[in-house]
């Protein structure tokens, strides 16, 4: 018997007209042990799915029929009280936004405890219950976890407030935990870290794992099963092996073919036309049939049934309503050549020795005491027209420097010239010119969005400041252009924040950006929410973007995505503890890794076709605390090749060509 069926199960939610069918006769099945991937594009209802599964459905959706059989168990029918004893419990959730899903006036002490409780049926003292509490965390890779339950959630970056749902979710030992997006915010060490912890816990408790992400590659790692999902319906399922050799669907071979790589670099990338349609506007048949290319005449009126092509493998789409209909999978097509614009000599951003450093006050009068050592002496030209990837651990300060190099804080140290502005020194109406000029998008899609204004407002808001437009009406048309470019509906701008999915609400930051015409822009993990057909639009709106006209955009892509890196930027800086310890071309980094954290990140990166490559153990270990940094070299504790003048110097940068450095006192000898 599975340990969890869903059988045809429907979540609608309640409107004027007619009820929105967002998921539409799902099921599913999942055995002890195993792990079930549960991917689509944004807006697809996966996530609404995992909340049915829960009963935590937001209100005015409801359960319109079907079962959610658990141990056998309809959970549909079950009472309130029995159903709320078992989740959290035996049934838990990691969340897809933690910055939403964790309680802002909390501690993380105070939200962690609540499920240390949950998991066992006798009462504990406090010290056990802080000891478990510090053990959740430490499960989930969590540095320094006894400081981490006294802070609370917007002290801790994204990948940290993302571990804390992954502590509070795994410390009563499920039967089954669903994971919704649980590797977004994280980057790609401490990844490979939690889903090795995940596997191991499986395999130890034989817990279950519904899998849901955008990330593919994740995927053919982690899943022993995929179920793909559009609008509202499962239109392919098989075992992870079968789908990502032959995918059957069109929309799952359009899903594959969207990934960027390597081998795509300078070309535009596959995407898929048009986006996910609204739960109103459902075709009567195939709900893909306006997007798919080899759409004809019966899937626009009948829609078609999930039928096993193979053992194990079921489809729903026309093209197999006749056996042997279908000979070959969707016609090849040459990607198409970007304009290859060369980025100048001009330099726009000049940063020497760039700190900053955050006080740490105690007592009553609040003396400062130590110092969080955020940023510690960074060097870093941007050359006008390039794009500038910036890669690192969580927490080890990336966003901080992209807001100090536009000064959204103030650098502690250094300098900072735009243009050959000195940014510390202009008065605020200089600044407020340069503010049109530099454009930031943010890590949290949600928390950096107004929630009481539409999203017409939020886009035209830099515009109006900067007297941009000629009035209202000139303004609402430019938004609607910018929607249509990042992958959203004109009638979206009436609609507010929290009426769209995670995916959706970056792509209104991104349209927010580029609403004033920035020479300069910050991409703070910009495509980590998205799934990988909108991350393709996204990506070649950039590219497209950054060719136009005769003042080319500069990006500083900040992310932990390296394979995005290897596709979009010219040049990689690598960033350990407040400091750039290597810097070089994408090529020569991606081809030859000096630094031994280069290395380890580069190792760490998942790939769909992972066969026959060489595997590597996770980097072990924790980023070290920056109030109080080791001495010498910064990485020497989780360093292979560290001896004695690691530990007790900071090296030089070297150069062994014109075009790179690094910070190492090994850099040219291999891991042993």
């Amino acid at each position: 018997m599975a340990l969890l069926e869903l059988k045809s199960l429907r979540t609608y939610f309640r409107t004027t007209e007619s009820p929105r069918r967002v998921v539409d006769d799902v099921s599913l099945s999942l055995d002890a042990g195993r792990t079930l991937g549960l991917v689509g594009e944004s807006g697809c209802g996966k996530s609404l799915t995992a909340l049915s599964i829960m009963h935590l459905i937001p209100r005015p959706g409801y359960i319109a029929g079907g079962a959610v059989l658990f141990k056998g168990k309809d959970l549909t029918a079950m009472d309130p009280i029995a159903r709320r004893h078992m989740r959290g419990r035996n049934i838990a959730m990691i969340f897809q936004e933690p910055m939403t899903s964790l309680n802002p006036v909390l501690s993380v002490r105070t939200q962690l405890l609540e499920a240390v409780r949950r998991a066992g049926d006798k009462r504990l003292s406090s010290a056990e219950e802080n000891a478990r509490a510090v053990e959740a965390l430490r499960l989930a890779e969590m540095p320094d976890p006894r400081r981490r339950l006294r802070e609370y959630p917007h002290q801790l970056s994204g990948g940290m407030r993302q571990r804390v749902m992954i502590a509070m979710a795994l410390a009563p030992r499920p039967d089954l935990l669903i994971a919704d997006e649980p590797s977004t915010a994280l980057d790609v060490t401490v990844q490979a870290r939690i889903l090795e912890l995940l596997r191991d816990l499986q395999a130890s408790l034989g817990m279950a794992i519904l899998f849901i992400t955008h990330d593919l590659a994740v995927v053919s790692q982690m899943a022993h099963s995929v179920a793909v999902m559009y609008a509202g319906k499962i239109v392919e399922r098989a075992p992870t092996a079968d789908l990502f050799a032959s995918p059957a669907h069109p929309y799952t071979e359009r899903l594959l073919r969207c990934q960027p790589s390597r081998t795509l670099r300078g070309h535009v990338l596959d995407t898929i036309k048009g986006v996910v349609p609204n739960p109103k506007d459902y075709s009567p048949g195939c709900r893909f049939c306006d997007r798919c290319p080899r759409a004809f005449a019966p899937c626009s009126f009948v829609p078609p049934v999930l039928k096993e092509i193979s053992p194990g493998h079921a489809v729903a789409c026309h093209l197999y309503d006749t056996a042997g209909e279908v000979s070959a999978p969707l016609p090849e097509t040459a990607p198409v050549k970007q304009q290859a614009v060369a980025a100048t000599s001009d330099v726009l951003v000049d940063a020497r020795s760039v700190a900053k450093h955050f006080p740490i006050r105690k007592g009553v009068f609040k003396r400062v005491v130590a110092h969080v050592k955020a940023v510690d002496g960074v060097d870093l030209t941007i050359h006008r027209g390039s794009t500038i990837a910036l890669v690192g651990e969580s927490g080890c300060g990336k966003t901080t420097l992209g807001k100090t190099l536009i000064r959204l804080l103030p650098a502690t140290a250094g300098h900072i010239r735009f243009e050959g502005r000195d940014l510390a020194s202009i008065g605020q109406r200089e600044l407020r010119d340069v503010r049109r000029d530099v454009q930031i998008v943010f890590q949290d899609p949600y928390a950096s969005l107004n929630p009481r204004m539409m999203v017409r407002d939020i886009i035209a808001e830099g515009m109006r400041v900067h007297g941009i437009g000629t009035g209202r009406a000139d303004r609402t048309r430019r938004v609607r252009q910018l929607l249509a470019d990042v992958g959203l509906k004109g009638e979206d701008m009436t609609a507010y924040p929290h009426e769209f999915s995670g995916g959706q609400r970056q792509r209104i930051g991104v349209a927010r950006a580029l609403a004033v015409n920035p020479k300069f822009i910050i991409l703070d993990e910009p495509t980590s929410a998205l799934d990988v057909s909108i991350q393709a639009q996204i990506l070649n709106l950039l590219a497209d973007l950054q060719d136009r006209g005769q003042t080319r955009l500069t990006y500083l892509f900040i992310t932990h995505d390296l394979g995005v890196v290897e596709y979009v930027s010219d040049e990689v800086a690598v960033m350990y503890l407040g400091r750039i310890v290597e810097q070089a071309p994408t090529e020569a980094l991606f081809d030859q890794p000096l630094h031994p954290y280069t290395r380890a990140l580069l190792a760490a990166i998942p790939h769909v076709d992972d066969a026959g490559r060489e595997k590597h153990a996770p980097l072990e270990g924790d980023v070290p605390s920056p109030i109080d940094p080791p001495p010498g070299c910064h990485f020497h504790p989780r360093c292979p090749l560290a001896t004695d003048i690691c530990r007790q110097t900071y090296p030089e940068a070297t150069c062994p060509d014109p075009t790179r450095r690094v910070f190492c006192h090994h850099w040219d000898k291999t891991e042993t």
